[in-house]
Order: C-alpha cells, then structure tokens, then sequence
C-alpha cells in the first residue's frame, strides 16, 4: 500500500509575477521560417524579466533616489 501524502496549494498570478521579478528569468527561442527546405525567415529571441532592483542589486550598485533598506 502507498501512503504518499500530496499537498496542493494554490498559486496566484500575481504570486508568479513577484517571483519572478524577484528572482528574474530568461526566455529564449529560435523561430525559422522556411519554404521546400530553403530557410527564409530567422528571428532569435532572448528575454530577461527581472525587477529594476533586482538587477542593480546584482550588479552590485545602488538605486539611485531613496535609501536602500537594510539587509
């Protein structure tokens, strides 16, 4: 007999939204277009969303205007 316990737990959109600002994620993806094996159309794509915070506080620099808070 199996006895695993699952949890289910209910996200927001909102929820996603602040981790990923928080954290940041990169999106990338190729997209070809192509006729009888001739490739016509190339669209590289790479995004990275992340909170204007967040990258200055990987960049190591402060915001500028406003004090930063304490950590």
């Amino acid at each position: 007999m199996d006895k695993t316990v699952t949890k289910s737990k209910d996200v927001t959109l909102l929820e996603i939204l602040d981790r990923v600002l928080d954290k940041g994620a990169v999106v990338s993806g190729d997209l070809i277009i192509s006729v009888a094996d001739v490739d016509l159309i190339y669209v590289g794509l790479k995004v990275l969303i992340s909170s204007v915070e967040t990258m200055e506080h990987l960049r190591g620099a402060p915001m500028s205007g406003g004090q930063e808070e304490p950590s």
